[in-house]
C-alpha cells in the first residue's frame, strides 16, 4: 500500500573513513589486542535467510537478480570498497587470499554460512591496528617539507598496494599531510605529534570496537547494494534510528551527543527537551556514567561507543535516567555532577519545516525550508489524525504565511533526500486542487497513478520550487509535479535523478515468543514517473531557471551508480495546465543575470562553486611547504579582501570569511566552537535563496503590469486569484 512506501537516498561512506571520523582516544596499546572475536550469532544467521529469501523473490524486488557467481563477485567487490574504498589498508596480497571467497559468496548467504565474510573483516581490522602503529612511529621524527611530492588524496580509482612497502609509502604521504597541515596551522612538532597520535589511536579505537553486528550489517548491505543502489539491510539498532528521524521524535532526554577522545560529549541540546528543561546540562559536557531510576547501579561510560552509550540513555517517556556529568569547563580529574532526568517524548524540531519572511522591493515573499518528507508511519497506520507529518507541517505554515500577507511562496528543497512517497503526493496536493501527481510502475509492470484526491489547496498563489543536486526522490516527485502542471516556478540546479520507490519490510512483523531483533529491509519496489510520462531517473527535474552547478552528473547522482536502474518513458497521465510559466522564462532570466552580476554576494557564491569544482578535480595536493604556504596565503588574502568588501558594502560579516584551515579534525575542535561556527553558518548569507524570491517577486511584477503576457501565462480562470494584485 501507499502509505508503506518511502524513498529516500541511501548513502555508504567507506567504512574506514567513516570510523575515522568518528572520534579519537589515545591508548598506547594497539586495538588489535582489544578487538572482539567475530563470531556469526543464531539471530544473524536467521536475518541472513531472511533477507535472501525477499532479495530473490521477484515478486518482491522490482529488478530481481538470481544469486550467483556474477552477482557474488559484485557482492565481493563492494564489500572491500566499504571496507577500505581509499585502498589504504589491504594489500595485493591480502586480496589475492580474499579472492578464495569471489565467487563463494553466494553459497555462503544460501546457507548462512557468515565466517568467510567475517574473516575478511577481521583482516581489515587488523590491517587498520597495524597501519595506525606504522602512522604513530612515523611521527617520532619531523618530516622534510622542502621536497616537491604529492599526496594523492582521492585513491578510490588507486590499484591495491603491491607490497607493504608500497602500502608503507602511501601512509608516509598520508601523516606528511596531516603534519604539513598542523605546520601551516602554527603548531609546533611536539603538538604535532601528540595531536597526531592521538587521531590515528581513536581510528585504531573505533574499528577495534566493531563488533559481528556492523561486521554483519556491512557484508549484507554489500549483497543488498549489488540489486540496485538504493536496496540495503538495516541493523535493529539501525532501523530504530531510521524510524526515529522518519517520526521526527524520540523518547528520552533530548541531546545530541558526539564521541570526543574517551568521551561522549553533549553537542547540541534540544530546546524544550527534558535536559535543556532541567538546566543542569549545557554543551560540551561530558557523560562518564549513566544509571536507570533512582536507584540502578552507575555504568562507567567512559571509552565507550558512542551508541552503546545513547542506548543507555534513551529509555520510555516517564522514565529517569541518571548522568554523572564532567561539566565543560572542568578538568577531567574534577568530580562529576549528578543530574538526574525524567525522559520524555523530545520532538526534532530543527529537522522539521521552517518558515521565514523575504523582503523584496514591496514584495514579502514566504519561505517554506522542508528538510526532508517525513512522516510517522506507525501513527498513521494506527488511524492517528495527529500524526506528525512534513504535508502537515507545511500547512501550518502556509496558512500562518497567508496570515502574514506574503505576495508569493518559495518551497526551499535544497538537500533534501527524499523520504515518504505518501508525503510527497500530499504536499503536491497543497498546490493543485487535485490531479494525478506521480505515477508509479510497479515490480511485473503494472502501472497505478497517485493522485490528489482532495479537492481544495492551502496555497493558491505564486509559486517557486528552489533544488540542487541533492535534491532527491520524494523533492524530485514534487518538483516535477508542480513543473508538469504550470503550477509554479523550479530553481536551482537539476537534481540528484533518483526514480525509484523503496519499501521498508519490517522482518520482525511476525510475533515471536522473545525479544530477538532482525532488523529491516529497505528495497527497490518500484519506479516512478512524472505525469507527462517523463522520468526523473538520471536526468533529474531540469530547473525553468537555473543557477551555476556545485556537482554535475559524472560527480554526484544516480548516474554515478554502476547498477542505476535505467530511464525510460511511459505514457502520460491526464492532467490539467495550470500555466505556461516558459512564457515568463525569457525575461526573468534576462533580469535574473543583471541582478546576480551586480550581487557580490551571489558572485562570491559563484566563485567558490568554481574553486570547489577545479580542486575537486585536482585529486592530490602537493607536500612542499612553501608550495602550500603560497596557497594558504593567497586564500587568506582573498578572504580578507572579501571580508574588506562586505564591510565596505555594509553586508554583514560572513562567518566563515575568518576562518583558516587548523589542521585538525570536526572531533578535534571545541565542540561549543562547533556548535556556535554551524549555528552562524546557518544564520548567515542565503544568496541563493533571496535570488529566489527576488525571480519570484519578478514573475509577480511582469504579470501584474502585463496583461497580454499575463493571457499567455496564466489560463483566465487562475489570473484573477493566483498572480493578480
Amino acid at each position: 500500500m501507499l502509505k508503506h512506501k518511502i524513498i529516500a537516498l541511501s548513502a555508504t561512506l567507506p567504512l574506514a573513513l567513516a570510523l575515522a571520523a568518528s572520534g579519537n582516544a589515545a591508548p598506547e596499546d594497539t586495538a588489535a589486542a582489544r578487538t572482539p572475536a567475530l563470531v556469526p550469532s543464531v539471530e544473524q544467521s536467521a536475518a541472513m535467510r531472511m533477507v535472501y529469501g525477499i532479495l530473490s523473490d521477484s515478486r518482491y524486488v522490482y529488478r530481481s537478480k538470481p544469486l550467483d557467481d556474477e552477482l557474488s563477485a559484485d557482492i565481493h567487490r563492494r564489500y572491500l570498497d566499504s571496507l577500505d574504498g581509499q585502498k589504504l589498508f589491504f594489500t595485493q596480497a591480502d586480496i589475492q587470499r580474499f579472492d578464495a571467497q569471489r565467487l563463494r559468496h553466494d553459497d555462503a548467504i544460501k546457507s548462512q554460512q557468515l565466517a568467510p565474510a567475517f574473516d575478511i573483516f577481521a583482516t581489515y581490522q587488523r590491517r587498520v591496528a597495524e597501519r595506525v602503529a606504522y602512522a604513530r612511529s612515523l611521527l617520532k621524527q619531523p618530516f622534510d617539507f622542502s621536497k616537491d611530492e604529492t599526496w594523492l588524496y582521492d585513491r578510490e580509482q588507486a590499484q591495491w598496494a603491491a607490497n607493504e612497502a608500497e602500502l608503507n609509502e602511501a601512509w608516509r604521504k598520508y601523516v606528511k599531510n596531516d603534519a604539513l597541515r598542523l605546520k601551516l596551522a602554527g603548531r609546533n612538532q611536539d603538538e604535532i605529534r601528540k595531536t597526531l597520535g592521538k587521531r590515528y589511536a581513536g581510528m585504531a579505537e573505533r574499528v577495534g570496537e566493531l563488533r559481528s553486528d556492523d561486521a554483519f550489517e556491512t557484508f549484507m548491505n554489500a549483497y543488498a547494494g549489488s540489486i540496485d543502489p538504493h536496496t540495503s539491510y538495516m541493523s535493529p539498532r539501525s532501523a530504530e534510528n531510521f524510524n526515529m528521524q522518519m517520526r521526527l521524535s524520540l523518547e528520552g532526554i533530548g541531546a545530541v551527543l558526539q564521541r570526543q577522545d574517551e568521551f561522549v560529549v553533549v553537542r547540541t541540546i534540544v530546546p524544550g527537551g527534558p535536559a535543556a528543561n532541567s538546566g543542569k546540562v549545557t554543551v560540551g559536557d561530558r557523560v562518564i556514567a549513566v544509571g536507570q531510576g533512582d536507584t540502578g547501579p552507575m555504568v562507567d561510560v567512559v571509552g565507550w561507543r558512542i551508541d552503546d552509550t545513547v542506548q543507555l540513555i534513551r529509555g520510555k517517556k516517564g522514565t529517569k535516567v541518571r548522568l554523572d556529568i564532567l561539566p565543560a569547563e572542568a578538568g577531567v580529574d574534577a568530580k562529576p555532577e549528578l543530574v538526574v532526568i525524567e525522559r520524555d517524548k523530545v520532538k526534532l524540531e530543527q529537522q522539521a519545516a521552517q518558515k521565514r519572511i523575504i523582503e523584496v522591493d514591496d514584495r514579502r515573499i514566504g519561505v517554506v525550508e522542508l528538510p526532508t518528507f517525513y512522516l510517522d508511519f506507525d501513527a498513521r497506520r494506527r488511524g492517528d489524525k495527529d500524526a506528525r507529518s512534513a504535508t502537515a507541517d507545511v500547512a501550518r505554515l502556509l496558512r500562518e504565511l497567508r496570515a502574514e500577507q506574503v505576495d508569493g511562496v518559495v518551497i526551499d528543497l535544497r538537500n533534501n533526500g527524499g523520504g515518504s512517497l505518501l508525503e510527497a503526493v500530499e504536499l503536491t496536493g497543497l498546490f493543485i486542487d487535485s490531479g494525478p501527481v506521480v505515477q508509479v510502475r510497479e515490480t511485473g509492470g503494472r502501472v497505478s497513478v497517485e493522485a490528489d484526491d482532495d479537492a481544495g489547496v492551502a496555497w493558491d498563489g505564486p509559486l517557486a520550487v528552489l533544488v540542487n543536486r541533492a535534491s532527491a526522490s520524494a523533492s524530485e516527485i514534487f518538483a516535477a509535479a508542480i513543473q508538469d502542471y504550470g503550477r509554479g516556478l523550479i530553481i536551482g540546479e537539476p537534481t540528484f535523478g533518483k526514480g525509484t520507490v523503496q519499501s521498508l519490510i519490517d522482518l520482525d512483523r511476525f510475533p515471536r515468543k522473545d525479544d530477538i531483533k532482525f532488523g529491516q529491509v529497505k528495497l527497490t519496489v518500484a519506479q516512478f514517473f512524472r505525469v507527462d510520462g517523463g522520468t526523473t531517473q538520471h536526468a533529474g527535474v531540469v530547473p525553468d531557471l537555473e543557477f551555476p552547478v556545485s556537482l554535475d552528473a559524472t560527480e554526484y547522482g544516480e548516474s554515478t551508480y554502476d547498477n542505476a536502474l535505467p530511464a525510460t518513458r511511459i505514457a502520460q497521465a491526464p492532467h490539467g495546465n495550470l500555466g505556461n510559466l516558459g512564457a515568463l522564462t525569457p525575461q526573468l532570466v534576462a533580469n535574473h543575470q543583471a541582478r546576480v552580476a551586480k550581487d557580490a554576494e551571489f558572485q562570491w557564491w559563484a566563485a567558490d562553486v568554481e574553486r570547489f569544482r577545479s580542486e575537486r578535480e585536482k585529486k592530490q595536493v602537493s607536500l612542499n611547504e612553501d608550495v602550500r604556504r603560497a596557497e594558504r596565503d593567497r586564500l587568506a588574502a582573498e578572504r580578507k579582501q572579501r571580508r574588506d568588501e562586505r564591510v565596505a558594502a555594509g553586508l554583514e560579516v560572513d562567518a566563515d570569511a575568518a576562518l583558516v584551515d587548523d589542521g585538525l579534525t570536526y572531533n578535534e575542535r571545541s565542540v561549543a566552537e562547533q556548535a556556535a561556527e554551524e549555528e552562524a553558518a546557518k544564520n548567515g548569507p542565503d544568496p541563493l535563496l533571496r535570488e529566489s524570491a527576488a525571480i519570484l517577486a519578478d514573475a509577480l511584477d511582469l504579470l501584474s503590469s502585463d496583461g497580454k503576457l499575463t493571457a499567455q501565462v496564466l489560463p483566465l480562470t487562475r489570473q484573477p486569484t493566483i498572480w493578480a494584485e
